[in-house]
């Protein structure tokens, strides 16, 4: 690499655990020619500083091409399977078993731009925009994530989401956390009947005032942080929901790898 690094770069050890999990260039055609650790370092760059595709630095290959990998990997759902192999990975490292047996769910409603696409308005944050309705183990590891429009109600939302979370597997999970807003037997009795999952609404202790750190509840809550940290995320600047899940996943690689990195000495 000619060119000076930015904070977002891949170190080392960080490509050598991803670059196994990057498919192979496909048969015939023309031979790919772009390197591979700098089309990630370029999407690390958007997903890290908030740009536009079009005002990627000059230094990275040409945006058509950082942009047109990121659009195939999306389809192809890719960044949904690195995230789950590092899942496993970081959980191992951790000394955790590599599938979780338990779950937390939250959603968080972001604003949306100009930029056309489905978006609705939630009454109860007065955001006009999405939701992004997340699964994560009590680590904070993302599982499942889902983005639609941010006037469908909660457990309306979360239905969707654990539906979406039977059909990626989650073998082993079979409790499930919330907060208040995902309240009633009904509903506890539907996810009970869709996968065999019990679910449990943690509440705030009697008397309690103010902001007060709930037990699980607040491990979600940490997870929209580190969502925080990447500027892309501020708001839904994409068109497509499917989108803004890939850019979710996007950003989960990029932590998890680096707390991998941390420990190389188990990994090479």
């Amino acid at each position: 690499m000619s060119r000076k690094p930015y904070p977002s770069d891949l170190s080392d050890i960080e490509w050598f655990l991803l670059a196994v999990l990057i498919p192979a260039a496909k048969a015939g055609g023309r031979p790919r020619s772009v390197c591979m650790r700098e089309i990630l370092n370029a999407i690390f760059y958007v997903l890290r500083s908030g740009c536009a595709w079009r005002l990627l630095p000059h230094d990275f290959p040409a945006w058509q091409t950082v942009y047109g990998y990121f659009r195939m990997w999306r389809k192809e759902g890719l960044w949904e399977q690195m995230n789950a192999a590092l899942r496993e990975s970081v959980r191992v490292q951790a000394g955790r078993e590599a599938e979780p047996s338990a779950g937390i769910i939250d959603s968080q409603s972001v604003k949306t731009t100009e930029t056309k696409g489905e978006r609705g308005y939630d009454a109860n944050k007065h955001v006009t925009g999405r939701k992004r309705h997340i699964l994560v183990d009590v680590m904070g590891l993302l599982l499942v994530v889902l983005v639609h429009k941010a006037d469908i109600q909660e457990r309306a939302g979360a239905k969707l989401l654990l539906q979406r979370a039977v059909t990626k597997g989650c073998a082993r999970l079979c409790l499930i956390w919330a907060d208040g807003g995902y309240k009633g037997i009904e509903f506890k009795q539907w996810v009970w009947k869709l996968a065999g999952w019990l679910f449990e609404v943690v509440k705030r202790p009697d008397g309690s005032k103010g902001f007060v750190v709930l037990a699980r509840r607040w491990v979600v809550e940490r997870t929209f942080g580190w969502f925080g940290r990447s500027r892309r995320l501020s708001k839904d600047y994409e068109q497509l929901p499917a989108t803004s899940e890939a850019m979710i996943y996007a950003v989960m690689v990029r932590l998890m790898l680096k707390r991998l990195a941390q420990q190389p000495a188990i990994w090479v």
